[in-house]
Formats: structure tokens, C-alpha cells, sequence
């Protein structure tokens, strides 16, 4: 009955005429950079940011996250029409997907990426619903020495899901944390690694340095490669699925639901791997393993199931224990934080209103996506031919007015210029800046748990030793990094890296 009555008051929160115009704003924005290759989420969220200042906490966080799981919708589209993907997680839809649309039956993998996405999302937001408070109740248990313990273990996810050597997601990762402690220091004031630069006295702010890495320098990343869209020019057919194309579907459906489930929980972007295993699952279950690659619809659904899914059960360890399983949801830490909200087990205790606003808002979110994706193919499909030299300016251009109507302050449009500049040489020089910006977000908190777990044990390391949750974690951290470090495994990550 709690649950019933908890999803009543989150659909009574997501159907305000406000909450409802940002959920459709946010999967509407979603799905057009999840079409327009070169523009992700990433950079997108961090982008609209400053624009959020201004809203509540909840139509702020309902119109974020609207824009993640509305990309992995549009990213699906690009896929399959031009068999370029507009997210990495859309990667293993093209193999199928534009098979399907070459042979005339672009409509149907559309159709079926849509069906499952949304079925998919439908299932995962009663999980989310689920696992919402004994989750919640699980980490009211934990102390500092317990959630030091348990960042420790994200950031060790974190490197072993990053891709690349593991030297360089490590040293990413110490960075981060590195940032994280430039300004005053919390309890001394005392100023810490500012170099005498009086603007960072304070410290470097979030959204300046997520902007910066994650939003300029990709479009400046961008601008090196030469542009290739051949958009398809074959009729793109019905939009519904035959009959026999939906029994094919169905079990892939329910099978990527649950790996995506699944995977989307775990910290280090577990949800980008769920459409990889998905397809994997489904060419060995397969009768005929020789048809993917060529046009198999279960090549499309199982994989965009997990993918829809992934992404939305990645708001579980964020929402719950405060830890950010991916860069989006690191990015969505600092909107919280920015709004005055502290992600974790507080969010279902102090602002419920929130938690459950923003559960019910995804069901609804993905019934708003189908509606914009089907009927709006067209729309896309003219928005896929408009060259990206046309688009970047006026993406600079928003990002400059965005950051400097925080403050008024044109240092912080100097600065988005510096942390762009950074952003691009450390993606020249191999270095993925997720882990970055995971250290960054934990960093501060990090210190605090492990100064308030050593002042509580007197200045004794061995409180982390005799709680056991904080043992085990760390323990759980220590034999990931182990396994990330193996020879086969490090192997297969810098062959992964460098296709």
C-alpha cells in the first residue's frame, strides 16, 4: 500500500501543467541531440544547466533527466537511418537497424525500437519504484566510514568500465579528485591549490567545468572529423511492426529489459554495456545466428530495450545511495547540489515530493517519447541533413550566454574557454574525462565521509577495518581494480579504445 500510495503522490507531482511542460521539454531537446550526431547528453545537460537555476528542484531535475533517456531514444534513429549513431549506447542498433532500413523496412525498426524502449522504460520505472525504499532504508544504515567505503567502490567500478588503459582512467580519476579541493577548505578556510588567482577562491564551479570538458571541447573535437551523413532516401514504410515481427520480438524485449535492469544499477556506466550483452545474449539464443548483421529485427529490440532500461535504473544507486554510476548522473549530482537537494538516502526522507515526482515522471516521459518519435519521424529525418558547421555557433554561443547569466560574471566565460581547452588536449592524449568529472563530483564528499569517519574514530584509520560494510566495500573495490589490471583484461579495454 506504501508503494501505491508513494507512485500517487509522484504522478500527482509529474501532471502539474509545470512539471509536465519540462518533461516534455527535456524529451523533446533529448531526442533531438540523441538525432544530431556530435551532440550528447553530456553535453547537452550541461549546457541547459544554468538555464535550471531559476526552476524548482523537481521540474529542474524531471527536465535533465528527460534529456538522458530521451537521447537513447533519438540516438536509435540516427542509427538505423544513416547508420551513424547518435549515442554510444546506439552503437549495436545500426548493425541491424540499417540492415532493416536498406532492405525497405526502416519503418518497422523504428517502430520496434520504440515499442521496446517504451516497454522497456514502463518496467523499469516500476523497478526503480521497487528497489526505491529498501535501498533508501539500506543506506540510512550506512556511516561515513561506510559511505567513504562506498565511493571508494564507485570510482573503482569506474575504472573498470571506463574505457582505455587503466593508468589513464586512474590518473582522470585523481584529477577529478584533485579539482574538487581547489578553493577554501570547509573547516579552516583556508585556501587550498588557487595559485593566488582570486576567482578560485571558491573553488572551481561545476557547471563551468562541465560545460567546458564536456560541451565545447566536443564540439571543437567534432569540427576535425569530416562530415559523412547519407541520409537514407529509400522510403522508410509502415511504422508498425507486423504481427510475426512482434512475436520475434517479444522475448528479446523482455530479455533486454532485465539485462538492462540490471546493468543500469551499477556505478561505471553499466548502462552502455546492456545493449553490448543484449545482443550478445540474443545472437547465441538465436536459431539462426547468421541473420544478425543483416536485417534481424531481434538485433534491434532486445538491444534498444536495455538500453531504454539501463538508462533509467541508473537514477537507482543516485537517488538512493548518492552515488553517480555514470558522468550524466554525476552531472545530475551537481544540478541537485546546485538546487540545494543532497542526493542519497535525504532525497526520499526529506523531499519524497522529488523522488517520486521524478520516478513518476519517466513513465510519463516515455509516453511522450513515443508520441514525439513516431509521428515526428520526418521532422528528424529533415533536422539529420543540416551540416554541424552551421550548428556549433550557435552552440558556443549558448553556452557563453548560459554560464555568464549565472553570476554576470565574465570570468566564468573565460574559464568555460580554459576548461575546453584542457577538455580537448586530454581527449587528444588518450584520457577519457568521465572518471574526471565521477572524481570531481565525489571528491568533495569523499573528504567530508573520511573526516567525519576519522574524527568520530579519534584520527584511527582502523574504523574502516572494523565497521564490515565499510570493509567489504573496500575489499569489493580492491578486487576490481585487481581484475581491471589483469593482462586479458587490460588487453581487451585498449583494443576496445582504440576501434
Amino acid at each position: 500500500m506504501d508503494l501505491v500510495a508513494n507512485l500517487a503522490q509522484g504522478f500527482a507531482t509529474a501532471a502539474t501543467p509545470s512539471n509536465l511542460l519540462l518533461c516534455f521539454v527535456g524529451c523533446f531537446i533529448g531526442t533531438l541531440v540523441g538525432v544530431l550526431p556530435g551532440v550528447g547528453p553530456i553535453a547537452t545537460i550541461a549546457m541547459l544547466m544554468p538555464l535550471t537555476y531559476k526552476f524548482d528542484p523537481t521540474g529542474a531535475i524531471i527536465m535533465l533527466a528527460g534529456i538522458y533517456y530521451g537521447a537513447q531514444y533519438g540516438g536509435s534513429t540516427t542509427a538505423i537511418l544513416i547508420n551513424v549513431p547518435g549515442e554510444s549506447s546506439s552503437v549495436v542498433t545500426a548493425l541491424d537497424g540499417h540492415a532493416m532500413a536498406k532492405t525497405g523496412r526502416a519503418g518497422a525498426a523504428l517502430g520496434i525500437a520504440a515499442i521496446g524502449s517504451f516497454a522497456a522504460g514502463t518496467v523499469a520505472t516500476v523497478f526503480i519504484a521497487l528497489l526505491g525504499v529498501p535501498m533508501t532504508k539500506l543506506a540510512l544504515l550506512f556511516g561515513p566510514a561506510d559511505y567513504f567505503a562506498l565511493m571508494v567502490l564507485g570510482l573503482a567500478l569506474a575504472v573498470m568500465l571506463a574505457r582505455g588503459p587503466v593508468l589513464k582512467a586512474l590518473i582522470m580519476i585523481v584529477v577529478g579528485v584533485l579539482l574538487s579541493t581547489i578553493g577554501q577548505d570547509a573547516e579552516t578556510s583556508d585556501e587550498r591549490l588557487t595559485l593566488g588567482i582570486e576567482s578560485l577562491a571558491d573553488g572551481i564551479d561545476f557547471a563551468v567545468l562541465a560545460m567546458g570538458v564536456f560541451g565545447v571541447a566536443e564540439i571543437i573535437r567534432n569540427l576535425e572529423s569530416v562530415e559523412k551523413r547519407d541520409v537514407l532516401k529509400a522510403k522508410i514504410g509502415k511504422l508498425l511492426p507486423t504481427i510475426a515481427e512482434l512475436r520475434q520480438s517479444f522475448w528479446p524485449i523482455a530479455r533486454g529489459t532485465g539485462l538492462g535492469s540490471i546493468l543500469g544499477i551499477l556505478p561505471g556506466n553499466g548502462a552502455t554495456l546492456a545493449p553490448f550483452a543484449s545482443y550478445t545474449l540474443e545472437k547465441k539464443l538465436a536459431d539462426d545466428p547468421t541473420r544478425f548483421g543483416k536485417g534481424a529485427i531481434e538485433g534491434v529490440a532486445g538491444p534498444e530495450s536495455a538500453n531504454n532500461a539501463g538508462a533509467q535504473t541508473s537514477f537507482v544507486p543516485l537517488l538512493t545511495l548518492g552515488i553517480p554510476p555514470n558522468a550524466v548522473m554525476a552531472l545530475l549530482v551537481g544540478a541537485m547540489t546546485i538546487h540545494g537537494v543532497i542526493p542519497g538516502p535525504q532525497v526520499m526522507t526529506k523531499n519524497s515530493e522529488l523522488f517520486w515526482g521524478l520516478i513518476a515522471s519517466m513513465w510519463v516521459g516515455n509516453l511522450m517519447l513515443l508520441v514525439i518519435n513516431l509521428p515526428l519521424i520526418g521532422l528528424w529525418v529533415r533536422l539529420l541533413k543540416v551540416p554541424y558547421r552551421i550548428l556549433f555557433p550557435s552552440i558556443i554561443l549558448f553556452c557563453c550566454i548560459g554560464i555568464y547569466s549565472i553570476n554576470n560574471n565574465p570570468d566564468d566565460v573565460l574559464a568555460i574557454g580554459a576548461a575546453s581547452i584542457f577538455g580537448y588536449v586530454i581527449i587528444k592524449l588518450g584520457f577519457e574525462p568521465a572518471p574526471m568529472l565521477l572524481g570531481f563530483v565525489l571528491g568533495k564528499l569523499m573528504e567530508e565521509k573520511l573526516r567525519q569517519a576519522l574524527g568520530i574514530s579519534r584520527g584511527s584509520f582502523y574504523v574502516f577495518l572494523e565497521r564490515p560494510i565499510a570493509l567489504a566495500l573496500l575489499i569489493g573495490a580492491v578486487i576490481i581494480v585487481f581484475v581491471a589490471v589483469l593482462p586479458m583484461v587490460r588487453k581487451r579495454r585498449e583494443e576496445a579504445f582504440q576501434e
